[in-house]
């Protein structure tokens, strides 16, 4: 009888099933050993019943599904019968993985005791504040301005409701301050996975084809988390630029499917699932 490889820490991200052509690919995903991990870095879907099936699926074929939502779990569609806005959504989504039993940035670090570890598995949820502008804006409404002007504008300014906040970037600082105030907290003994749908750094975002749409991933208040806090590797999405890249000596890895229009361009060259733990160049 053939032996089963040993254990994986394994990622992907916008996965985007709310897309027909996207379905067979999450149904595609399955552990090679029954001790497998699967990191969820976002952009599952965008109605609660295609979140739901999705996740339902995953956490049903691996030992441990780890989410941490994107922007578009966190629109509200008006297709969706979850009419839920803001802080009050993504509370309704927190209350749907633990049905599932899948870990949220609001439940305790699991920790990945296989090979590679153990590290505690970190899904923080920090949104962004419009700081990654171009090198003409100097502040959030020119930034904004230009983009508008190119007609470069994320649909999270129409589907993303900051309510209570008054806007996108005063739930972001709170979300900074709080994931901030934990990851001190944590026992630097125990090395951290940090896994968000925004990319942590600025610097991945360099690539981006319109320069303008960087100010939809991320903020500036993350860019040191890697090097204050002991750090195995990062993991994100969002950009739906698949590759491994390194700042300052820590591995970040871009996990994401993206749209068919992108993934029949460039195929899936590093395959469907990313696996972060245990690592090999």
């Amino acid at each position: 009888m053939p032996l089963l490889p040993a254990p994986s820490l394994l990622a992907v991200s916008d996965l985007h099933t709310g897309v027909a052509d996207n379905v067979p690919i999450a149904e595609s995903l399955r552990p090679a050993s029954d001790g497998d991990w699967l990191i969820v870095a976002g952009d599952v879907a965008e109605r609660f019943d295609d979140i739901e099936r999705t996740l339902r699926l995953l956490a049903g074929r691996f030992a441990k599904v780890v989410w941490t939502p994107g922007n578009h779990e966190l629109w509200t569609p008006r297709t969706d019968p979850v009419q839920l806005r803001g802080k009050a959504r993504y509370e309704r989504l927190v209350e749907l993985c633990r049905g599932l039993g899948v870990a949220t940035p609001e439940d305790p670090y699991p920790v990945w005791q296989g090979e590679g570890g153990p590290v505690a598995v970190a899904p923080v949820f920090t949104l962004y504040d419009y700081t990654f502008r171009t090198p003409t804006a100097a502040t959030k409404e020119q930034s904004l301005a230009e983009a508008y002007e190119a007609g470069i504008v994320c649909t999270d300014e129409y589907l993303l409701h900051p309510e209570p906040y008054a806007g996108i970037d005063d739930w972001c600082r709170e979300r900074v301050a709080e994931t901030e105030a934990r990851l001190t907290a944590h026992d630097p003994a125990l090395p951290l996975v940090l896994v968000s749908h925004w990319p942590l750094v600025r610097e991945p975002t360099d690539v981006l084809t319109y320069p303008q749409f960087a100010q939809w991933c991320g903020t500036v208040r993350t860019g040191d988390w890697h090097r204050r806090f002991a750090t195995a590797a990062v993991v994100y999405g969002h950009l739906h630029i698949p590759r491994t890249t390194w700042y300052d000596g820590v591995r970040f890895e871009e996990v994401s499917i993206g749209y068919p229009r992108e993934w029949r361009r460039r195929g899936h060259p590093r395959g469907l699932l990313r696996r972060i733990l245990p690592y090999s160049a």
